[in-house]
């Protein structure tokens, strides 16, 4: 596949390697907690920091995680006011830092890549095996933010490019056409894994196309004819052009070919799926197709690859968006053109939940919060488990990000809003989690956190639920294939003791627990020689100078 070039590649193309893991650092009073509850890194988040260290942060906990993500990054547009500052060490992007990009810089695009590979590198390994990618785009940056999202998500698991009607006028100033879109890409994670939550077909159309009914087959609801042959939409098949046989015996040919292959259509047409209608032209084939599917859920409809979403406002869609912002913070709106919320909706309508009925969103470049206001609506009218991550880079984090959540969930504003039910936890990125820094007395971070740490970067898995405090026999969770134990305490004078050292009696019985798996044991020190651990299935890792992968060739 041909790959994208631009100035810089060369450094950033595995910066997001050497970005420091971070701290998450909950801030209490600007938190919003349930009622009851203590805020909690479980809970919807909203992190203020740089997007790319605490995409990196997110890692250990949310690696392979993340349902949805859908983020609205810089246009590129040259009046946007951003700035290239990720600390990539070369002499090239050294000299870009700090310095506004406007329309006359001729190296824009360039920067624009720059800034945007390591962070999607990050997100596709934060992306679950099923989960699915968005990004709004415009003109500007349309071309290289497809060749981009291919070269790290894969050409083969873009889903679509789908096209959002963002207003119906205007054009007073525009020079040629008058554009009324922007595009907003898709990927997947795996493509074959990709599965879409169909959505509900409307009482208005059920009752105007489902019109006939089977008392024989009564639990499946009723039932609409479609025709059999196929449209030229479909490729070519010489299997499906076959002939069919009409009631009165009229041979029966498709003017291309079927929809269907012969034996299914007989099979269907044996227990009376099949009907023929004839008219002044002739016989067609018709099959039907029921509104309850075999499980006996009513019949769903696939999304359409252009976003027009019902007129509830006049004017562009984005003026929808500053309008809901200047309702939620009392007719100001803190910054021009927000995304409305119902754009994120109708992205996250399409997305099905996992086993357990949750989706997990995650948003980092989160702007004004329209992607949390977005999930709590979703939650509200469906009274689904939906939850956020959001990630703001920009000290209005908490002023605006922050705060447009806190008065959504309180309701009220000019026109007297239901509150939203919702809570969430508002963090601060922390010291790199540099387990060094412990042996030189500079502090060390809880177990939970190095836990998570090494766990992740061990076999680049996440675990579920780190235990804040070590067991008997240290034991993490398993991750990658292993089970994991990490013998650490954050206390100097104990891990620089004789105590924290993996002996041949713990050693022993961390083998005995892990029924024939194989065993990573992270500690300060080990009194008992690799050759004997290696009979025992136990592999030491010796902090801190062992993180580091143990899966893949070490490039990762």
């Amino acid at each position: 596949m041909p790959t994208l070039e631009f100035k810089g590649k060369a450094s950033v193309y595995a910066h997001h390697l050497s970005v420091p893991f971070r701290e998450l650092v909950v801030a209490p009073d600007k938190s919003l907690p349930a009622q009851g509850a203590k805020p909690s890194l479980d809970d919807n988040l909203i992190i203020h920091g740089d997007n790319l260290e605490a995409l990196k942060a997110l890692l250990p906990r949310y690696a392979g995680k993340v349902d949805v993500i859908y983020i609205d990054p810089p246009y590129n547009t040259g009046n946007e006011g951003w700035a290239y500052n990720d600390k990539v060490n070369s002499p090239l992007m050294k000299a870009w830092l700090g310095k506004v990009i406007d329309r006359d810089d001729l190296e824009r695009h360039d920067k624009w890549l720059c800034m945007m590979w390591p962070r999607l590198e990050l997100l596709r390994e934060l992306l679950s095996p099923l989960g699915l990618f968005f990004m709004s785009i415009d003109e500007n940056e349309i071309g290289n933010a497809l060749a981009l999202a291919d070269e790290v998500f894969g050409r083969e698991n873009r889903v679509e490019t789908l096209i959002w009607k963002k207003s119906y006028g205007g054009g007073a100033k525009e020079k040629h056409f008058v554009t009324t879109h922007e595009y907003v890409l898709c990927y997947a994670s795996d493509i074959d894994n990709l599965y879409f939550l169909d959505r509900p077909i409307s009482d208005e159309k059920i009752e105007r196309y489902y019109v006939h009914k089977d008392e024989w087959v009564e639990e499946r609801g009723p039932y609409r004819l479609k025709p059999l042959e196929a449209t030229e939409s479909m490729d070519e098949r010489l299997d499906l052009r076959y002939s069919i046989e009409a009631p009165d015996g009229t041979i029966i040919k498709p003017r291309r070919q079927w929809w269907w292959s012969e034996e299914r259509f007989r099979r269907t047409k044996e227990w009376g799926g099949i009907e023929f209608l004839k008219n002044k032209n002739g016989w067609s084939v018709q099959y039907k197709q029921y509104l309850k599917v075999a499980d006996g859920e009513n019949r769903g409809e696939k999304p359409f690859s252009v976003i027009n979403l019902p007129s509830v406002f006049v004017g562009p869609y984005t003026q929808e968006g500053t309008a809901e912002l200047r309702e939620i913070f009392d007719g100001d709106s803190p910054v021009p053109f927000p995304k409305p919320t119902r754009l994120v909706n109708e992205l996250l309508s399409i997305v099905k939940p996992n086993d357990a009925g949750n989706i997990l969103v995650l948003d980092s470049f989160a702007g004004s919060g329209t992607t949390a206001h977005a999930v709590l609506k979703a939650n509200a009218e469906d009274g689904g488990k939906r939850k956020f991550i959001l990630i703001e880079t920009e000290d209005y984090a908490d002023t605006l990000t922050a705060e447009r959540v806190r008065r959504v969930i309180a309701g009220g504003g000019t026109t007297s809003r239901e509150p939203l039910p919702g809570s969430f936890t508002y963090c601060e990125l922390g010291e790199p989690i540099d387990l060094d820094r412990f042996f030189q007395g500079k502090g060390a971070p809880p177990y939970a956190q190095v836990a998570r740490y090494i766990a992740y970067t061990a076999t680049g898995q996440s675990i579920d639920n780190a235990p804040e405090a070590p067991d008997d026999l240290w034991f993490v969770g398993e991750a990658g294939g292993y089970r994991i134990h990490l013998i650490y305490k954050p206390d100097l004078a104990w891990m620089k003791s004789d105590a924290a050292a993996l002996r041949e009696e713990l050693a022993q019985r961390i083998a005995k627990s892990s029924a024939g798996k194989p065993v990573l044991v992270y500690g300060a020190q080990k009194f008992i020689g690799q050759k004997a651990l290696t009979q025992m299935g136990v592999t030491f890792c010796q902090l801190p100078y062992a993180i580091y992968r143990i899966l893949g060739n070490g490039d990762e």
